[in-house]
């Protein structure tokens, strides 16, 4: 089904995309769909993924929680039976849960480590045998953040997650190097969404979910090494990097309300 000829309707390349039912994962199904692509969108939420497959064409709905075994495996043979390969993997599902000190629960670390870092892992060996058939250039790309460039409070659980999914996904590319697949580890940095929209703190530099999408789509398909947005965001949290005991100073001074922060509805899709 992927690497028709461009000149005929049949889509070009096939590509999954997790977490798509809301938020940059839906823009990016959306955006990549419109451009050609032949769009498998994954989230939990059925009754969303149907609305999307009906409005925008090019696009087969595939509900999956990627933190449940089973679910998995029954994405896993839909995708085997109906496609010789993929061509890219877009990994976006994720969730974010903060830390409430001084009586944090402590099980949040667990809940959010399950769904951004090893369900997205179990994505990824679902997709690797499918991606190695492409006849294209095979591509994986993650949704990492900004975040992970430098500490903020409460958000032990998420940096963490995040900055684990860098440094797998650093040595993965090293490891797809012999296999000619490429791998792109994508660093937003505030992206208005619904999980983002319950954060009881401000957000600099925030953008829209399309702005986002359009970011990473006019991007990804070069297969760089990294997508970083917005620019002035990333130079400001490396000041970490160089000054770590100004920066903790510096965020100190300016901690949100210690109200706390709702626990998310996880946006697992």
């Amino acid at each position: 089904m992927s690497n028709q000829d461009k000149n005929t309707n049949i889509p070009t390349n096939v590509t999954w995309i997790t977490g798509a039912s809301s938020g940059l994962g839906l823009k990016l199904a959306q955006a990549l769909a419109k451009q050609g692509d032949l769009i498998i969108a994954s989230a939990r939420d059925e009754s969303a993924l149907d609305v999307l497959s009906k409005s925008t064409p090019n696009i087969i709905p595939l509900p999956c929680d990627i933190t449940d075994k089973a679910s998995l495996l029954s994405a896993a043979t839909y995708i085997r039976e109906n496609f010789s390969s993929l061509d890219r993997i877009i990994l976006n599902a994720g969730t974010c849960e903060y830390l409430n000190f001084p009586d944090p629960e402590w099980a949040a670390i667990r809940r959010v480590m399950e769904v951004n870092y090893f369900g997205t892992i179990s994505c990824l060996e679902i997709a690797l045998p499918l991606l190695r058939a492409s006849k294209s250039q095979p591509h994986i790309a993650v949704i990492a953040s900004q975040a992970s460039l430098a500490p903020f409070p409460r958000a032990e659980a998420y940096g963490a997650s995040k900055a684990a999914l860098q440094y797998f996904f650093d040595s993965l590319r090293i490891d797809m190097a012999s296999e000619n697949i490429d791998v792109t580890i994508i660093n937003p940095g505030f992206v208005d969404t619904p999980l983002t929209r319950k954060n009881n703190f401000k957000m600099p530099f925030l953008i829209d979910a399309e702005n986002a999408a359009k970011r990473i789509t006019r991007c990804i398909r070069k297969h760089p090494r990294e997508i970083n947005f917005p620019r002035r965001l990333k130079w400001i949290l490396m000041l970490s990097n160089v000054m770590p005991v100004t920066w903790d100073k510096l965020v100190a001074i300016n901690l949100p309300s210690r109200k706390p922060i709702p626990r998310r509805s996880t946006n697992k899709q």
